[in-house]
């Protein structure tokens, strides 16, 4: 009988920068701001990239190549624009490595995939190999993520202090002398991140009947509207993101609101109570989307077909979230299934259209046996002071 012994691991390439290139990023543990090519092939890793950076790549174990290796001055000798000789290098690479044939990323630019095609080396596109590679997440994206996070509650503890602190003028709200705005938060919750060594530009501060979607938020604050703080600030050094969402009311709170809160609490509860490797990820979903509707609640599995949900719960619960802000797994109308190491957020709401609502969001990293939530975060709709 003959022995057959494993089968050899397919050959991968990549094209992208690796600063904010996921896939990039976590092949190579590097954040370099221009894109090179990346190759996994016959177990070991290659890279053609600018000759600089070749030493970077050498230190962590990636046998780096420089353009000019590959041809560059050769092809721009022959009077090719720089843009084109730079393409032809890097097919003169992936030839010096015999590859022959590889799988890439959905990302992997087309006119490079055209000319390696052109030479005979055939690509296959396989978006699922890539995701899978990064949904358990290593030991130093892991602690990037929890940094991450711990910024993320500063944030929201500063935004939370100035909503605490905030005094009522008719219909306006006031900090200090300044008039309460989004814009006041955000500040604010910028600070919090770069005091706690994070980076996060863009958030959401939504409130009233802006809290829809994706709406970031702007403008003046009004006593007793909804309040929705969502921010996502990024550890510069892993690369990896935290998430998190809380809901504040300045005022009277109003008995819309105050079960908007309750049950979107429990809620999360259950989503949390839900999560375990080998868990298909809708089906915590599903268990969300049953509690809201034995409340009357309109949901993405209620409506109809084709129609977009503006009240209810109009969303997915929740996703992955590593070297991307959202990827898999998907807690939502998806396939995917949860696996051990997985980070995913669970963010259940309810809203009404013209009104507001409130949204709830922990991070919790899946185990065999549970969930173990990485948000340390109280759920009060009142705002607590510094």
């Amino acid at each position: 009988m003959t022995s057959h012994g494993p089968a050899a691991p397919q050959t991968l390439l990549m094209f992208s920068e690796s600063r904010n290139g996921a896939d990039m990023r976590h092949a190579t543990g590097v954040a370099m701001h221009d894109p090179f090519l990346y190759a996994e092939h016959e177990g070991n890793r290659y890279a053609v990239i600018t000759g600089f950076e070749v030493p970077l790549l050498l230190e962590v174990g990636i046998d780096a190549r420089s353009l000019e290796q590959c041809g560059l001055d050769e092809f721009l000798a022959e009077g090719r624009s720089r843009a084109d000789a730079r393409i032809e290098a890097y097919v003169r690479g992936v030839q010096q490595l015999g590859i022959a044939s590889a799988v890439v990323p959905p990302s992997f630019p087309l006119q490079l995939a055209e000319r390696l095609r052109a030479v005979g080396v055939s690509l296959a596109v396989d978006g699922e190999l890539f995701d899978d590679r990064r949904r358990a997440k290593t030991d130093a994206q892991l602690a990037g993520i929890r940094k991450a996070q711990r910024a993320a509650e500063a944030g929201m503890d500063a935004a939370s202090a100035i909503l605490a602190g905030a005094r009522i003028e008719g219909t306006k709200l006031f900090f200090g002398s300044e008039l309460l705005t989004s814009e006041l938060l955000k500040e604010a919750i910028i600070e919090a991140f770069e005091r706690h060594g994070a980076t996060g530009e863009e958030m959401i501060v939504a409130h009233g009947a802006q809290i829809y979607g994706h709406d970031l938020g702007s403008g003046p604050i009004g006593p007793s509207e909804p309040i929705v703080i969502d921010i996502w600030p990024r550890d510069p050094v892993s690369g990896c993101y935290a998430d998190m969402t809380r809901t504040f009311v300045v005022g009277a709170i109003d008995e819309e609101i105050a079960t908007y809160q309750r049950l979107v609490r429990e809620a999360l509860k259950r989503a949390t109570d839900g999560v375990r490797a080998g868990v298909r990820a809708q089906a915590v979903f599903e268990r969300v989307c049953a509690w809201f509707g034995e409340h009357g609640y309109a949901t993405e599995l209620t409506k109809q077909p084709g129609t977009v949900l503006k009240s209810g719960f109009f969303h997915g619960l929740g996703h992955g979230v590593g070297l991307e802000m959202h990827e898999r797994p998907f807690l939502a109308r998806s396939s995917d299934v949860l696996v051990a190491g997985d980070v995913v957020t669970l963010e259940p709401g309810l809203y009404r259209d013209g009104y507001g609502g409130c949204r709830l969001e922990d991070v919790v990293r899946v185990g065999e046996d549970g969930a173990e939530v990485l948000t340390d975060y109280p759920y009060d709709l009142l705002p607590r002071a510094a």
